[in-house]
């Protein structure tokens, strides 16, 4: 594969992810600090509710039983907890509804004041495991995210076609044949979804046209080895829990436009939004002068830490748990600290998972509420656009 993913580093190769055992120590992130990453519970599910500005959404959780009937579980994202969309960075409003997702999640830091239902901590022992109390994200990937990331692909085995709709049989499997294989999946598609080659967008009656797939029945295929975005839909013939799909890359060029295209996306929305990161220290001066450091948080495009040059003018501004600009009535410039970047490093070492790895100390002659040691801010070197955001979006 030539996709790359830098700034995640190789850490995200060890996802073995092991779900805490209810016999485990209840483990919870602690304010402040990184979490372990094999403390992640790992599930799947349909997006069925973003609340994109808060950082929250719904999903339905894939358990045994009645898809259609498990209710949508709440959560919430971490202030580190990243969104990956096509393979690449994104933020939680470029996911559509129904997308089925993958969630990398812990219980809640502090469950006083967690922002959504607090659950008992065996939760995902009941019910199927369709409401784990693990709703607080480090991590929620669609499918073309989580297959490159583990160097997997889909491999199309056999279709079946009439009226450009269908369903085909299809397992995952790891690209070089070492990490076996899942179960074979029966899949849905129709006459909406898109096939991806090389710089084309194709249709299902293109393929038929073409005569890659034949206009009606049966077709055993090489198998033939894709990326697969997929949906739910509620389904005939009483089967509940069959996924659709959205989207087949059938090549590594149409999948890495998708993944340069959804970066652009991102990129443009954080130099609008400022990058996120935690406050490790502050050194308090005279009259309101400060050194703070902080450490950016990961999973974003290399050319946005790039911006952050030593020397350079810079703001920071304070946020909540959300990300939201706490100070401000008039957009995240108004009351926020200017300064400069005293220096910029980086860390020996993997980062863990939400941290960059790199260190910012930023100096300003008048430092604001917020800026503290635990704390999130915001932090915009001065070649980024100066905006208003969405009213929605600050707190004021």
């Amino acid at each position: 594969m030539n996709i790359t993913f830098q700034v995640l580093g190789c850490w995200f190769l060890v996802l073995g992810l092991c779900a805490v055992s209810s016999a485990d120590e209840p483990y919870r992130p602690v304010a402040g600090k990184f979490p372990a990453l094999e403390k992640a519970y790992a599930y799947r599910g349909e997006l069925v509710h973003v609340d994109h500005a808060n950082r929250r959404g719904s999903l339905r959780v894939q358990g045994s039983g009645m898809f259609f009937r498990n209710a949508p579980q709440p959560f919430a994202l971490l202030p580190y907890g990243m969104v990956r969309y096509h393979g690449a960075p994104a933020d939680l409003r470029d996911i559509p509804i129904g997308t089925v997702m993958h969630a990398r999640a812990y219980l809640p830091p502090d469950p006083k004041l967690s922002a959504v239902p607090v659950l008992p901590v065996d939760n995902k022992d009941k019910d199927g495991g369709s409401a784990p109390a693990e709703n607080h994200l480090l991590l929620l990937e669609d499918e073309p995210s989580r297959c490159l990331r583990e160097g997997k692909v889909w491999k199309l085995k056999e279709l079946e076609l009439q009226n450009e709709a269908g369903m085909v049989i299809a397992s995952c499997e790891s690209i070089d044949g070492q990490g076996g294989a899942t179960e074979d999946e029966k899949l849905t598609f129709d006459a909406a979804t898109r096939v991806w080659r090389g710089r084309e967008l194709l249709t299902i009656s293109e393929l038929i046209t073409d005569g890659v797939w034949p206009a009606s029945g049966k077709k055993s295929l090489d198998p033939q080895a894709v990326w697969l975005g997929l949906t739910w839909r509620p389904t005939p013939d009483g089967v509940f829990a069959r996924f659709h799909i959205s989207d087949i890359w059938l090549d590594e060029v149409a999948i890495q436009r998708a993944a340069l295209k959804q970066t652009q996306t991102h990129i443009a929305f954080i130099r609008s939004r400022w990058m996120p990161a935690h406050v490790d220290a502050v050194e308090y001066g005279k009259f309101g002068r400060a050194k703070v450091t902080a450490t950016l948080f990961g999973g974003m495009d290399p050319s946005l830490y790039a911006d952050f040059k030593k020397d350079a003018s810079a703001m920071m501004n304070a946020t909540d748990e959300t990300l939201k600009h706490t100070h401000g009535a008039y957009g995240p410039a108004h009351m926020a600290s200017r300064g400069s970047l005293l220096d910029v490093t980086k860390v020996d070492g993997e980062p863990p998972l939400g941290s960059s790895g790199i260190q910012i100390r930023f100096e300003t002659d008048l430092v604001i509420e917020g800026l503290r040691p635990g704390r999130t801010v915001r932090v915009r070197p001065t070649n980024w656009p100066q905006v208003d955001v969405p009213r929605e979006e600050y707190l004021n």
